[in-house]
């Protein structure tokens, strides 16, 4: 399996999961520039998310596909954002185009306002990656990878994307959008799944292969 698209026009993890997979030989396409749309994401759990996706985005595309649904889960606000993470502040004002970094800006400034006056600071990311052969697969791949930390009120360092900058990992004394990118796709939630999901693929290397679903 050398080919995978992905079901994301999320830049920031295009770019890190390009990253992670590039070393293992595995090229990854953006569903986007296969013409496939977004899929909606209504779901209350990460794992049903990124399957919704990943079937989506395989179905239209005819390839292996995998998707991944990840947020920040805050202790003191009952796990969330969760996965309303991306859209925690709600879309943007009408008549009012906005990027991805607006969007992160104000979700940002809504998690460190949530949390005024909060004693209990600790939080982790979470993400869960969904692989699958075809849009019907019946043993789709799931891995999940999380990574702790805590939520500072004051954003620090430019590296990253999203929460990064109030996301402090004590053990470093830094936020992780303080820390370089080949650092942070080592230790992150999205680097555990993604280790995880090669660690799975490499227990089963029929994997891509298997079909049975489809003689039965």
């Amino acid at each position: 399996m050398k080919k995978l698209v992905i079901a994301s026009g999320n830049s920031g993890k295009l770019r890190e999961f390009r990253e992670l997979l590039a070393a293992r030989g595995i090229e990854v396409i953006p569903q986007g520039e296969l013409g496939v749309p977004d899929a909606d994401e209504p779901h209350e759990t990460f794992v049903e998310n990124a399957l919704a996706k990943a079937r989506h985005a395989s179905r239209v595309a005819g390839l292996p596909a995998f998707a991944d649904d990840s947020g920040i889960c805050v202790t003191a606000l009952a796990g969330a954002p969760g996965v309303r993470s991306a859209r925690y502040a709600g879309p943007p004002p009408a008549g009012s185009p906005e990027g991805r970094a607006a969007q992160d800006a104000r979700n940002n400034e809504k998690l460190v306002a949530a949390l005024a006056g909060s004693a209990d600071r600790r939080a982790h990311y979470c993400c869960v990656i969904v692989l699958v052969r075809h849009a019907t697969d019946p043993e789709p791949l799931i891995a999940e990878g999380r990574w702790h930390g805590e939520v500072v009120a004051a954003p620090r360092g430019t590296n990253g994307f999203g929460y990064d900058p109030h996301f402090l990992i004590p053990a470093l004394g830094r936020t992780a959008a303080e820390l370089p990118a080949a650092e942070k796709n080592r230790i992150s939630h999205r680097g555990c799944a993604i280790a995880a999901l090669l660690a799975q693929l490499h227990e089963d290397p029929g994997f891509g292969n298997r079909d049975s679903d489809r003689a039965s």
